[in-house]
């Protein structure tokens, strides 16, 4: 897969027609249509040590049309290259939703739920070795909000290259990542930032902005939303990667924002086919730790069952496996606790910029 150019619409077309072809191939020598695909689960993920990624390992499984599930899952298939190919010629983009009630007139391929879709979706990116941005679907959810000294052209709709600047040519919300940040859509042009920072939640990424951080620490501030969008893990991997800035990860204290971190530094198991495209390899986790939670004696809540739980599958992730991650995983699930990033207000709406943040970037060599 070529990862930093996105494909044009002839190649998207004909990879789409390949799928078609190959089903038709087979029906023509008397053979059922088949479609393979990588095992999508934690069990069949490794660590690549040349793009430094977790990728699916061999672990193969079948949708052959002699089984009726199977069947109609190839069906669908074929309704999305047709409704593909039909969007790209007419120059339209979708949202993953939209073609998910589309799939209401697909008759015996209609999709029963919205994960079918999206995973059928993402079951075609392998198979055509194209993105889902070069099909023109789009999620649901926004991008990142970025507030910093970076600057960025982006083209518009009329086809017109705008220039913003992170910090000067926005509101206090910040910049609006588009779904779409490849460099046809996206030019990073200048910065004078030392790192970039990802923030887990809006209010602490507000209350940085707010206390003017970003200049203090000369930085630029990435709000992800939570589990962040595509669109957000691949501007972060161009940063780090066009710009050489390190990409520090400020999340809260619980097993979900671990995976969060997971996803941005080594790649999510629903996606680890593009994990080269999308992970930032040298991305590193700043806080808040089970540590922090003992240092600064901060305010947290039990973990519950679902969180004691999703620990446990942690240990055994290949994502979690260095001494520091299970070092950390034990130590809170010895606690027992998890925190917020914000119960550090505990002393005070200055203190996570006057001291917290500080005292962790100056252990990380990147103090200002």
């Amino acid at each position: 897969m070529t990862l930093n150019k996105q494909k044009s619409k002839d190649e998207v077309i004909d990879a789409l027609h390949g799928v078609a072809s190959e089903m038709h191939d087979r029906m023509t020598r008397g053979d059922p249509p088949r479609m393979t695909l990588p095992v999508r689960s934690k069990s069949n993920i490794s660590f690549d040590k040349r793009l430094g990624v977790y990728k699916y390992g061999k672990k193969r499984t079948v949708r052959d049309a002699t089984a009726l599930g199977s069947a109609r899952q190839l069906l669908r298939a074929l309704h999305i290259t047709e409704f593909v190919e039909t969007m790209i010629t007419d120059g339209k983009t979708s949202t993953l939703r939209e073609m998910y009630y589309i799939s209401e007139g697909w008759g015996h391929g209609k999709f029963s739920t919205q994960n079918e879709s999206n995973n059928l979706a993402e079951d075609l990116e392998i198979v055509t070795k194209c993105l889902r941005e070069d099909f023109g679907l789009r999620p649901e959810e926004d991008g990142a909000r970025i507030i910093g000294n970076v600057t960025f052209e982006e083209r518009n709709r009329k086809g017109d290259w705008m220039r913003i600047n992170c910090r000067d040519d926005v509101g206090d919300s910040g910049y609006g990542v588009p779904y779409n940040v490849e460099s046809e859509k996206l030019s990073l042009i200048e910065e004078d930032v030392d790192f970039v920072m990802a923030i887990e939640t809006g209010g602490m990424f507000d209350r940085l902005v707010e206390n003017g951080f970003d200049e203090e620490a000369r930085c630029a501030l990435v709000h992800l939303k939570g589990q962040p969008a595509r669109s957000t893990r691949r501007i972060m991997r161009r940063m780090s990667e066009e710009w050489s800035k390190p990409i520090l990860v400020f999340t809260d204290c619980d097993p979900w924002s671990f995976r969060i971190f997971a996803s941005i530094a080594y790649g999510a198991i629903k996606t680890a086919h593009i994990s080269e495209y999308l992970a930032t390899k040298e991305a590193t986790y700043l806080g808040i730790t089970a540590d922090d939670i003992l240092a600064y004696d901060l305010p947290s809540d039990e973990l519950s069952k679902q969180d004691s739980n999703a620990l446990s599958a942690e240990l055994s992730d290949p994502r979690f496996s260095t001494v520091w991650w299970q070092e950390q995983i034990h130590l809170m699930q010895e606690i027992g606790k998890k925190a917020e990033q914000q119960s550090l207000a505990k002393y005070g709406l200055d203190f996570v910029t006057d001291t917290y943040l500080p005292e962790k970037l100056s252990a990380m060599g990147l103090g200002y």
